[in-house]
């Protein structure tokens, strides 16, 4: 198969053929750029942008003074000196013209902008790239094929999927139903759903046509002690509201061992709006990357709690951990109820599932909570991330919340997750590669849908597996080399069954029998460190379930019983393999800098920053797994030998670090390309004044295709 780059070349260089029409945009640095970035991409090159990862394309006119943003088959009236494309993974690059004619520059600034704004979903550039692939690798397929392509991680698109959930999860009052097959009840719930056994398939038919887009409540877990957490849309007529909504409780309540109550919690009225998280993600992206660092430290943060991106994280975390409360201290099923269950619902299930089970801080459980709860629950993906471009108003940055609001829990507890930060930023940058179905739709039948005409187009037989031919990004060996993708992998991540030291003792991580939370007042033992980062004080909590207790922990007068279950929880040690609870007060609600300052070089420290721990933790990691490693491998004597350990230790490609142990002759200071922005390089963002663009003329030499002006105002795509 062709590297991508051979396809990958400017807009200008285009085709008029369609499988063209979205192809990546590339561009060229200059040698300021002295550092490359450790993560290199299979598909990408440095430079590459793809198209749908243009937020703004922007031109310039400095000696006139004039600024203009490009859309879809616009006229531009003057003759741009600068072309500035803003990036929706927060790079922002610039262009200058002073080696090119001014109609080269407008072709350039149009065509770009033209190919930026797809008419159509089909348009992508995946759909033609997915195409290639799959014909291309037709023979390594037949010849050492591997189910779903080797795709560890559930898709959620088969009964057996749902089935082993079930029964991970302990929920033996739940059965997966298959109503909705071919989505014939709702276009934007899966195939396959889980409901209570009480409740018969007829009756679950009759009660869609009640709720919005006919979705019924949609189970997302369960916990040990029998609560589920379930999902589900608003009821659209008022006069069957309570007849419904009493079978749906009195069914979940009948799959309790206890016949506990059912707590429902209207996120629609708890939570921002996506309109007001939209707005606060932008504020704080200006701050971040398009603003100059010239103001002081204390007006900078003040800039960025002002945007309200952090508030809105805040209030995600503390409403999820309201829910845990209801959950594992009052031994009671929760339903949230969003009016489409399509936004807020994804993020505020998939972070209770994340606190209350560790099976999803390991990576493929982690893959298969996103799978689960966004991409088969039926998140606009296409809508929200706006990558047609059509509607802005329904542009909103939902996914990206709620992996800030994860790195925030990695954060204050980072021996509880199997992967990184990297990992997460990696992720949140594969939302604007239009080579994989995990993001590019609205619905798992809008999917279905496209795939199936996808397939019929590029003469893929009928019947084939669509994990095959337009794969998920879960398989991340397509973008990533095995080296690169050990980044993911977290040194200080505690599995099952492990141990930590406390007060110079080792001690398993274990609780005791869970409490329920409902009456007398009840004394705890001084304030522990909790295992937290930093050994940082527990934060203190009173007023509402996470608003502030008490520093030291003592008992407090008519103390309520989640604040109890709080104080309770906050003075023992964190089981990492438990329930995790993240500290809440703005002190310890700190800015993702990975993400949102990784392209600024005045942010970047050079040898410094969370890096320089992994580094070393890594190497140390793996110094170990080659003496364990080393010691079973150890042969034991026979007559006339003497045993000698295996000199070497696993290969170097089945080696989990990324950072190899040192040998005795190693520098002890980290090396010189580590940077607080890696594995990414602060270079690519060209929007500073001290850093100059690249002469368009060296970009476009040696263009196969120019397109006039007039041809890209009359082309319709």
């Amino acid at each position: 198969m062709p590297h991508l780059n051979s396809m990958v070349v400017c807009a200008v260089h285009l085709a008029r053929k369609k499988e063209n029409l979205c192809a990546f945009l590339h561009y060229i640095v200059n040698d300021i750029a002295q550092e490359k970035s450790q993560l290199s991409h299979l598909l990408l090159g440095e430079h590459d942008i793809p198209l749908t990862c243009l937020e703004q394309v922007v031109t310039v006119n400095d000696t006139k003074g004039k600024k203009k943003v490009l859309g879809s088959n616009q006229k531009l009236k003057f003759n741009p000196t600068e072309l500035i494309l803003y990036c929706k993974d927060l790079r922002i690059i610039r262009f200058c013209f002073d080696e090119a004619g001014p109609e080269s520059a407008k072709k350039v600034c149009l065509a770009i902008a033209h190919y930026s704004h797809p008419a159509d979903l089909h348009l992508l550039f995946g759909f033609e790239y997915q195409g290639r692939r799959y014909h291309e690798s037709k023979e390594e397929r037949v010849n050492g094929s591997t189910p779903r392509g080797g795709i560890q991680t559930p898709i959620f698109d088969r009964p057996s999927d749902w089935d082993r959930e079930i029964k991970r999860t302990g929920a033996s009052e739940w059965r997966v139903c298959s109503i909705n097959e071919n989505y014939t009840i709702s276009p934007s719930l899966p195939e396959y759903t889980v409901v209570p056994v009480s409740l018969a398939d007829q009756d679950l038919k009759r009660h869609s046509l009640f709720f919005t887009d006919n979705r019924i409540p949609l189970w997302c877990w369960n916990h040990p002690n029998g609560s589920a957490l379930v999902r589900m849309a608003s009821i659209c007529d008022p006069a069957q509201q309570k007849k419904i909504e009493q079978k749906v409780f009195n069914a979940i309540t009948k799959s309790h061992p206890q016949r506990s109550d059912v707590f429902r919690y209207d996120l629609d009225k708890c939570l921002p709006n996506i309109q007001d998280i939209q707005s606060a993600f932008v504020k704080a992206r200006q701050i971040c990357v398009i603003d100059p660092f010239e103001e002081s430290e204390e007006r900078w943060l003040s800039s960025i709690e002002n945007s309200r991106w952090l508030e809105h994280v805040r209030a995600v975390l503390k409403q999820s951990a309201e829910i845990v409360y209801c959950l594992d201290g009052k031994n009671a099923s929760v339903i949230l109820q969003e009016e489409e269950d399509r936004d807020l619902s994804c993020v505020v299930s998939s972070l209770v599932q994340l606190m209350l089970d560790a099976h999803y801080r390991s990576l493929i459980g982690f893959q298969s909570l996103v799978q689960k709860e966004w991409v088969m629950a039926g998140h606009r993906f296409l809508d929200r991330c706006n990558h047609l471009k059509r509607n802005d108003k329904e542009e909103s940055p939902l996914f990206m919340l709620f992996l800030d609001c994860v790195w925030q829990i990695m954060n204050q507890y980072p021996a509880a997750f199997e992967f990184t930060e990297a990992y997460l930023t990696v992720l949140s940058d594969s939302m604007w590669i239009p080579l994989f179905s995990t993001f590019l739709f609205n619905s798992p039948k809008q999917r279905a849908q496209h795939l199936m005409d996808f397939a019929k187009n590029k003469a893929i037989p009928q019947g084939e597996d669509q994990v095959l031919y337009f794969p998920p990004v879960w398989d991340w060996s397509q973008q990533f080399s095995t080296k690169n993708q050990t980044l993911f992998n977290n040194p200080m991540y505690i599995g099952k069954g492990a141990a930590c030291v406390q007060n110079g003792e080792v001690k398993t991580f274990r609780r005791t029998k869970q409490k329920t939370y409902s009456s007398t007042l009840r004394g705890t033992p001084a304030s522990l460190r909790n295992g937290l980062k930093g050994g940082e004080d527990a934060l203190p909590r009173r007023g509402s379930l996470v608003s502030e207790l008490k520093p030291d922990f003592s008992p407090v007068k008519d103390e309520s019983p989640s604040e109890r279950f709080f104080r309770d929880w906050f003075s023992q040690p964190a089981d990492q393999q438990g329930l995790l609870i993240p500290l809440l007060m703005p002190s310890h609600v700190a800015l993702w800098k990975l993400f949102f300052l990784r392209w600024v070089p005045e942010a970047c420290i050079p040898k410094g920053g969370p890096i320089t721990a992994y580094h070393k933790l890594s190497q140390l990691v793996d110094e170990i797994e080659i003496l364990q490693s080393q010691l079973r491998q150890y042969k034991g004597p026979s007559p006339g030998t003497t045993p000698l350990p295996s000199p070497s230790g696993p290969p170097l490609d089945q080696r989990r670090m990324y950072f190899k142990a040192s040998s005795p002759n190693d520098s002890p200071t980290p090396p010189d390309f580590l940077t607080s922005s890696f594995p990414f390089t602060p270079m690519g963002n060209l929007c500073r004044r001290t850093v100059h663009g690249t002469p368009i003329s060296k970009f476009l030499n040696g263009a196969r295709i120019w397109l006039s002006t007039e041809t890209l105002a009359n082309d319709t795509v």
